[in-house]
Protein backbone atom coordinates (compact mmCIF):
# COMPACT_ATOMS: atom_id res chain seq x y z
CA UNK A 1 0.00 0.00 0.00
CA UNK A 2 2.96 1.88 1.23
CA UNK A 3 5.76 1.23 -1.11
CA UNK A 4 5.55 4.06 -3.42
CA UNK A 5 6.60 6.41 -0.51
CA UNK A 6 10.32 7.42 0.00
CA UNK A 7 11.52 6.73 3.36
CA UNK A 8 10.86 8.46 6.15
CA UNK A 9 14.33 9.10 7.03
CA UNK A 10 14.35 11.45 3.76
CA UNK A 11 11.23 13.07 4.67
CA UNK A 12 12.52 13.74 8.05
CA UNK A 13 15.81 15.41 5.93
CA UNK A 14 13.52 17.35 4.46
CA UNK A 15 11.29 18.51 7.29
CA UNK A 16 14.39 19.80 8.64
CA UNK A 17 15.56 21.67 5.84
CA UNK A 18 11.99 23.43 4.74
CA UNK A 19 11.85 24.44 8.31
CA UNK A 20 15.41 26.05 8.47
CA UNK A 21 15.45 26.89 4.56
CA UNK A 22 19.17 25.90 4.70
CA UNK A 23 20.96 22.60 4.27
CA UNK A 24 23.89 23.72 6.25
CA UNK A 25 21.55 24.30 9.44
CA UNK A 26 19.62 21.29 9.10
CA UNK A 27 22.53 19.40 9.06
CA UNK A 28 23.41 20.56 12.26
CA UNK A 29 19.69 19.95 13.54
CA UNK A 30 20.41 16.38 12.20
CA UNK A 31 23.77 16.08 13.52
CA UNK A 32 25.05 15.12 9.70
CA UNK A 33 27.08 16.69 7.36
CA UNK A 34 25.61 19.37 4.76
CA UNK A 35 26.34 16.79 1.66
CA UNK A 36 24.46 13.86 3.19
CA UNK A 37 21.21 16.17 3.40
CA UNK A 38 22.01 17.62 0.11
CA UNK A 39 22.02 13.87 -1.41
CA UNK A 40 18.80 12.80 0.66
CA UNK A 41 16.57 15.96 -0.95
CA UNK A 42 18.55 15.36 -4.25
CA UNK A 43 17.16 11.76 -4.59
CA UNK A 44 14.00 12.75 -2.41
CA UNK A 45 13.40 14.92 -5.60
CA UNK A 46 14.39 12.74 -8.06
CA UNK A 47 11.86 10.01 -6.71
CA UNK A 48 9.23 12.01 -7.10
CA UNK A 49 10.28 13.95 -10.41
CA UNK A 50 9.93 17.41 -9.18
CA UNK A 51 12.12 20.08 -7.55
CA UNK A 52 11.40 20.87 -3.48
CA UNK A 53 14.09 23.61 -3.70
CA UNK A 54 15.10 26.44 -5.43
CA UNK A 55 18.91 26.74 -5.28
CA UNK A 56 20.42 30.24 -5.25
CA UNK A 57 23.92 31.19 -4.33
CA UNK A 58 23.52 31.90 -0.76
CA UNK A 59 20.01 30.73 0.02
CA UNK A 60 16.91 28.13 -0.62
CA UNK A 61 13.56 28.51 -1.41
CA UNK A 62 11.07 26.35 -0.96
CA UNK A 63 8.56 25.98 -4.20
CA UNK A 64 5.41 25.25 -4.32
CA UNK A 65 5.59 21.82 -4.57
CA UNK A 66 8.03 21.87 -1.45
CA UNK A 67 5.77 24.29 0.60
CA UNK A 68 2.92 21.50 0.33
CA UNK A 69 4.76 18.89 1.16
CA UNK A 70 6.37 20.90 4.04
CA UNK A 71 2.87 21.30 5.65
CA UNK A 72 1.85 17.40 5.67
CA UNK A 73 5.63 16.53 6.62
CA UNK A 74 5.70 18.55 10.01
CA UNK A 75 2.19 17.33 10.76
CA UNK A 76 2.49 14.09 9.88
CA UNK A 77 6.14 13.23 11.70
CA UNK A 78 4.65 15.51 14.63
CA UNK A 79 1.98 13.18 14.77
CA UNK A 80 4.43 10.09 14.70
CA UNK A 81 6.45 11.40 17.66
CA UNK A 82 3.95 12.05 20.09
CA UNK A 83 2.40 8.38 19.32
CA UNK A 84 5.58 6.98 19.89
CA UNK A 85 6.15 9.06 23.09
CA UNK A 86 2.85 8.16 24.47
CA UNK A 87 3.54 4.23 23.88
CA UNK A 88 7.13 4.13 24.87
CA UNK A 89 8.49 3.00 28.08
CA UNK A 90 11.57 5.85 28.17
CA UNK A 91 11.17 8.71 29.63
CA UNK A 92 9.56 11.90 27.66
CA UNK A 93 11.94 14.63 27.12
CA UNK A 94 10.49 18.11 27.47
CA UNK A 95 13.39 21.18 26.47
CA UNK A 96 12.95 24.49 28.49
CA UNK A 97 13.96 27.59 27.04
CA UNK A 98 14.31 30.54 29.62
CA UNK A 99 16.49 32.90 31.07
CA UNK A 100 19.72 31.95 33.48
CA UNK A 101 17.77 34.00 36.35
CA UNK A 102 14.92 32.48 36.40
CA UNK A 103 16.06 28.67 36.09
CA UNK A 104 18.67 29.57 38.51
CA UNK A 105 16.34 30.98 40.83
CA UNK A 106 13.16 30.01 40.43
CA UNK A 107 12.49 26.69 37.90
CA UNK A 108 15.46 24.58 39.42
CA UNK A 109 14.33 25.05 43.46
CA UNK A 110 11.02 24.10 42.28
CA UNK A 111 11.49 21.41 39.61
CA UNK A 112 11.59 18.56 42.10
CA UNK A 113 7.65 19.15 42.39
CA UNK A 114 7.11 19.09 38.99
CA UNK A 115 9.16 15.33 38.58
CA UNK A 116 7.36 13.82 42.08
CA UNK A 117 3.95 14.59 39.48
CA UNK A 118 5.15 13.58 36.45
CA UNK A 119 8.09 10.95 36.93
CA UNK A 120 7.72 10.14 32.97
CA UNK A 121 8.64 13.43 31.76
CA UNK A 122 12.21 14.59 31.84
CA UNK A 123 12.54 18.03 32.08
CA UNK A 124 15.97 19.92 30.11
CA UNK A 125 16.65 23.09 30.71
CA UNK A 126 18.51 25.42 27.90
CA UNK A 127 19.38 29.10 28.82
CA UNK A 128 21.09 31.84 27.43
CA UNK A 129 20.64 35.13 25.91
CA UNK A 130 19.48 34.36 21.93
CA UNK A 131 15.81 33.43 21.41
CA UNK A 132 14.70 31.01 19.56
CA UNK A 133 12.59 30.15 17.16
CA UNK A 134 9.85 27.61 18.40
CA UNK A 135 8.49 27.04 14.75
CA UNK A 136 11.68 26.55 13.40
CA UNK A 137 13.52 24.73 15.78
CA UNK A 138 12.00 21.59 16.79
CA UNK A 139 14.93 21.02 19.75
CA UNK A 140 13.00 23.07 21.63
CA UNK A 141 8.96 22.48 23.06
CA UNK A 142 8.59 25.55 24.88
CA UNK A 143 10.42 28.88 26.49
CA UNK A 144 9.66 30.86 29.18
CA UNK A 145 9.89 35.12 28.17
CA UNK A 146 10.24 38.26 30.43
CA UNK A 147 9.64 41.47 29.24
CA UNK A 148 6.43 43.18 27.99
CA UNK A 149 3.31 41.01 27.27
CA UNK A 150 1.93 40.78 24.66
CA UNK A 151 -1.75 39.16 23.96
CA UNK A 152 -1.81 39.41 20.31
CA UNK A 153 0.87 36.76 20.00
CA UNK A 154 -0.39 33.59 19.04
CA UNK A 155 0.21 30.77 21.07
CA UNK A 156 1.78 32.81 24.13
CA UNK A 157 0.33 32.28 27.54
CA UNK A 158 0.76 34.94 30.62
CA UNK A 159 1.99 33.09 33.78
CA UNK A 160 2.75 36.48 36.22
CA UNK A 161 3.80 40.08 36.41
CA UNK A 162 6.40 40.50 39.02
CA UNK A 163 7.06 42.51 41.60
CA UNK A 164 10.23 44.70 42.25
CA UNK A 165 11.34 44.86 46.26
CA UNK A 166 14.19 45.56 47.68
CA UNK A 167 16.13 42.82 50.01
CA UNK A 168 19.33 42.45 51.46
CA UNK A 169 21.10 39.94 54.53
CA UNK A 170 19.52 40.33 58.12
CA UNK A 171 23.08 42.03 58.88
CA UNK A 172 23.11 44.12 56.20
CA UNK A 173 20.01 46.09 56.96
CA UNK A 174 20.72 45.93 60.85
CA UNK A 175 24.27 47.42 59.86
CA UNK A 176 22.57 50.19 56.92
CA UNK A 177 18.94 51.07 58.07
CA UNK A 178 18.87 53.96 55.85
CA UNK A 179 18.20 53.16 51.92
CA UNK A 180 20.11 56.45 50.85
CA UNK A 181 23.46 54.98 52.90
CA UNK A 182 23.77 51.45 51.82
CA UNK A 183 25.15 50.39 48.77
CA UNK A 184 22.27 49.93 46.51
CA UNK A 185 22.34 46.72 43.66
CA UNK A 186 20.65 46.70 40.18
CA UNK A 187 20.41 44.69 36.95
CA UNK A 188 21.39 46.36 34.07
CA UNK A 189 19.57 44.40 31.07
CA UNK A 190 21.62 42.80 28.27
CA UNK A 191 18.40 43.48 26.19
CA UNK A 192 17.75 46.70 25.37
CA UNK A 193 14.15 46.63 24.72
CA UNK A 194 13.55 45.48 28.22
CA UNK A 195 12.39 48.20 30.25
CA UNK A 196 14.97 49.58 32.99
CA UNK A 197 13.65 48.97 36.39
CA UNK A 198 16.37 51.07 38.38
CA UNK A 199 16.65 52.84 41.78
CA UNK A 200 17.03 55.55 40.35
CA UNK A 201 12.94 54.90 39.56
CA UNK A 202 12.70 54.67 43.42
CA UNK A 203 14.46 57.95 43.93
CA UNK A 204 12.71 60.06 41.55
CA UNK A 205 10.11 61.24 43.29
CA UNK A 206 12.41 61.23 46.46
CA UNK A 207 14.42 64.55 48.14
CA UNK A 208 18.11 62.75 48.64
CA UNK A 209 19.58 65.91 49.69
CA UNK A 210 22.05 65.57 46.27
CA UNK A 211 23.88 62.69 47.89
CA UNK A 212 26.14 60.15 46.30
CA UNK A 213 24.46 57.14 45.92
CA UNK A 214 26.46 54.08 45.95
CA UNK A 215 24.58 52.10 43.00
CA UNK A 216 26.49 48.64 41.45
CA UNK A 217 24.99 46.98 38.34
CA UNK A 218 25.41 43.31 37.44
CA UNK A 219 23.64 41.89 33.43
CA UNK A 220 22.30 39.11 35.26
CA UNK A 221 19.69 39.07 38.35
CA UNK A 222 20.98 36.28 39.91
CA UNK A 223 24.32 37.70 40.07
CA UNK A 224 22.28 40.90 41.82
CA UNK A 225 21.26 37.93 44.22
CA UNK A 226 24.06 36.41 44.76
CA UNK A 227 25.49 39.79 45.55
CA UNK A 228 22.90 40.24 47.92
CA UNK A 229 23.55 36.95 49.53
CA UNK A 230 27.02 37.79 50.34
CA UNK A 231 26.33 41.08 52.32
CA UNK A 232 27.22 42.77 49.59
CA UNK A 233 24.16 45.92 49.78
CA UNK A 234 20.67 45.46 49.00
CA UNK A 235 19.35 44.08 46.08
CA UNK A 236 16.77 45.61 43.63
CA UNK A 237 15.07 42.67 42.10
CA UNK A 238 12.11 40.68 41.80
CA UNK A 239 9.91 39.46 44.17
CA UNK A 240 9.56 36.26 42.76
CA UNK A 241 13.00 35.43 42.16
CA UNK A 242 14.17 35.67 46.16
CA UNK A 243 11.61 33.84 47.19
CA UNK A 244 13.90 30.38 48.08
CA UNK A 245 16.26 32.94 49.95
CA UNK A 246 13.15 34.61 51.70
CA UNK A 247 11.65 31.41 53.07
CA UNK A 248 14.84 30.37 53.92
CA UNK A 249 15.52 33.43 56.06
CA UNK A 250 19.21 34.21 54.08
CA UNK A 251 17.46 37.19 52.71
CA UNK A 252 14.67 39.86 54.27
CA UNK A 253 12.33 43.04 52.44
CA UNK A 254 13.72 46.41 53.98
CA UNK A 255 11.35 47.57 56.31
CA UNK A 256 11.42 50.84 54.50
CA UNK A 257 11.29 49.14 51.07
CA UNK A 258 8.39 49.44 48.57
CA UNK A 259 7.88 47.84 45.53
CA UNK A 260 8.19 48.42 41.89
CA UNK A 261 6.25 47.11 38.71
CA UNK A 262 8.47 44.55 37.26
CA UNK A 263 7.88 42.44 33.96
CA UNK A 264 5.75 39.54 32.97
CA UNK A 265 7.12 36.18 32.63
CA UNK A 266 4.92 33.99 30.02
CA UNK A 267 5.24 31.12 27.68
CA UNK A 268 5.46 30.49 24.25
CA UNK A 269 4.58 27.27 22.87
CA UNK A 270 5.03 26.07 18.97
CA UNK A 271 1.78 25.77 17.15
CA UNK A 272 2.87 21.61 16.26
CA UNK A 273 2.81 21.19 19.89
CA UNK A 274 -0.03 23.41 21.54
CA UNK A 275 -1.88 19.61 22.22
CA UNK A 276 1.47 17.46 23.08
CA UNK A 277 1.09 15.89 26.66
CA UNK A 278 4.39 16.94 28.01
CA UNK A 279 3.77 20.53 27.08
CA UNK A 280 0.19 20.98 28.34
CA UNK A 281 1.17 18.69 31.91
CA UNK A 282 4.15 21.83 32.39
CA UNK A 283 2.52 24.52 31.58
CA UNK A 284 -0.11 23.75 33.72
CA UNK A 285 2.22 23.02 36.49
CA UNK A 286 3.42 26.68 35.67
CA UNK A 287 0.20 28.37 35.76
CA UNK A 288 0.06 26.59 39.27
CA UNK A 289 2.81 27.05 41.03
CA UNK A 290 2.87 30.61 40.18
CA UNK A 291 -0.80 31.62 40.65
CA UNK A 292 -0.01 33.17 44.32
CA UNK A 293 1.77 35.64 42.44
CA UNK A 294 -0.63 36.60 39.45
Amino acid sequence: MFSHLPQLNSIRVFDSAARLLSFKAAAEELNVTPTAVSHQIRALEEKLGTLLFERKIRAILLTPEGKKLARVACHSLQEIADVLEEISDNQTVLTVSTTASFAAQWLVPKLDGFRQLHSDINVVIKTGQHLEDLQKDRRIDLAIRYGEFDSQVNNATKLVTERVGMYATKQYLQDFPIIEEARLIETRWQNPSLQPITWKQFFQNKKTNNMQLDIRSFDQEHHVIQAALAGQGIALVSSLLVQTALQQGWLKQHHNGEFLKGLTYYVLTPSHLKSSRKVTCFCDWLQNELKEHA
